[in-house]
């Protein structure tokens, strides 16, 4: 198990994260996850933390609370030091029926933190991250808010998930300006039949030194292998009852097309090629892997072996480019001369 730097941060983190929103009762709409008993949760946690994962990802509005509940008992009952492992966690979601148990006001933000502090059975949370924007509370009172956190000792870091670049970018110019502490990862959906971040998200990224965090590599199980183009998916798979995030899905199927034979070259699953993949990209940080049994824990952590030759990367890059958009080829056609004069070539 490889360890990256967060972000611009000092803090270490796993290449592989285990990401919890399967830690479910299994009521409410939450149900189509299905339901783990604690010993499961304790028995995935201890596998991935014997394989080297040090890096866990949760959310309070999983399972209303559950996830974040099971995951610090899980933490409790194996007796994991403190110091050993990097735990994230998000606020947004609605909590209760309150008008202002949702969002990222300041009132809901530090409110939602000590909830989680509570049900996580911690003193502070490593990294603590927006799950999106809130059209109805400014990112200045968000910021402040979520530095008043950092300040107080609660929380280490600050991220975010699943906002836009210019979202992103004013955002981090807020904190410059007013020394505020400064979101440090983006957590977004990625995956290589889903490469869209890599328009605006990536480049900022790369720019800014904000860690990548990639979640449902596996486009909700849709890149298993374990699917057909002319069938309905495997029974209980979750993509067969919770069909998200979208995909283009005659896209998706050439793709899988392409990593079958790469699979069978190396002898694993058509899922450990997709996750390899992501993991050779240079501006991703760590992958969010979720698991509902041990083998398909092992099989997706599995994927950190798989070296995958430059004419494999090169079909499946190929395979699963983004058609070209406005602006990119038109800069793309713009830089072009510039380059040239170094023997280079444009990425835009």
């Amino acid at each position: 198990m490889r360890m990256k730097k967060l972000g611009n941060t000092g803090l270490i983190v796993s290449e592989i994260c285990l990401g919890t929103m399967t830690f479910s009762d299994g009521e409410g709409r939450w149900s189509v996850l299905g339901r783990m008993e604690q010993s499961a949760v304790d028995d995935l946690v201890k596998s991935a933390v014997e394989r080297g994962v040090n890096f866990f990802d949760t959310a309070n509005v999983y399972s209303n609370g559950v996830s974040e509940t099971m995951t610090g008992r899980a933490i409790r009952n194996l007796g994991l030091a403190r110091d050993n492992f990097v735990l994230a966690t998000k606020v947004l979601g609605r909590m209760g029926p309150g008008v202002n148990q949702a969002g990222l006001s300041r009132a809901h933000v530090l409110s939602a933190l000590d909830a989680s502090l509570k049900r996580l059975q911690l003193d502070h949370i490593d990294l603590y991250q927006i799950h999106g924007c809130d059209p109805l509370t400014p990112l200045e009172e968000t910021l402040d808010a979520l530095d008043a956190c950092v300040r107080a000792g609660k929380v280490r870091y600050i991220g975010l998930c699943n906002l836009s670049a210019w979202e992103t970018t004013k955002s981090l110019w807020i904190s410059d300006q007013h020394h505020l502490a400064r979101f440090e990862s983006i957590q977004a959906y990625y995956s290589i039949a889903g490469r869209d971040l890599e328009r605006e998200i990536v480049p900022l990224a790369n720019d800014q030194r904000l860690g990548v965090l990639p979640w449902s590599p596996l486009a909700g199980g849709l890149l298993s292998g374990k699917f057909a183009r002319d069938a309905q998916g495997p029974e209980g798979a979750r993509r067969t009852t919770f069909d998200f995030p979208p995909v283009d899905r005659e896209r998706a199927f050439a793709i899988i097309d392409v990593m079958r034979p790469i699979a069978a070259a190396h002898g694993v699953s058509v899922a450990q090629i997709a996750l390899a993949w992501l993991l050779h990209q240079p501006h991703v940080t760590s992958v969010i892997i979720g698991a509902r049994t041990r083998e398909q824990l092992l099989d997706n952590i599995g994927a950190t072996g798989v070296e995958l030759s430059a004419t494999e990367r090169d079909q499946l890059d190929k395979v699963s480019a983004l058609p070209a958009e406005y602006p990119g080829w038109m800069l793309e056609r713009l830089s072009a001369d510039r380059l040239a004069s170094l023997g280079e070539r444009s990425s835009a």
